[in-house]
């Protein structure tokens, strides 16, 4: 039996398995369920193409995941301050 899905999913895990998180998230929810990723502008190094972080890349990895996925819209948000 299958259980019911989730309506919130929060990732805040170690970055460099993004990608697995989201992929693992949207088999445990359904339409109109909310993923927050958090931390995902890794204070602006995720635009940096040359960065090798691979917390970056992890990142940048998971973010090219939810834009290429026809189920999902998106929205990334940079937080200001401490």
């Amino acid at each position: 039996e299958k259980p019911e899905p989730f309506d919130f999913v929060f990732i805040d895990a170690d970055k460099v398995n993004n990608p697995g998180y989201v992929t693992w998230a949207l088999a445990l929810t359904r339409p109109g369920s909310l993923i927050v990723i958090d931390n995902v502008a890794r204070d602006g190094e995720v635009i940096d193409p040359g960065s090798t972080d691979p917390r970056v890349v992890g990142t940048r990895a998971g973010l090219d995941l939810v834009a290429r996925e026809p189920r999902l819209s998106a929205t990334a948000v940079q937080t200001v301050g401490s």
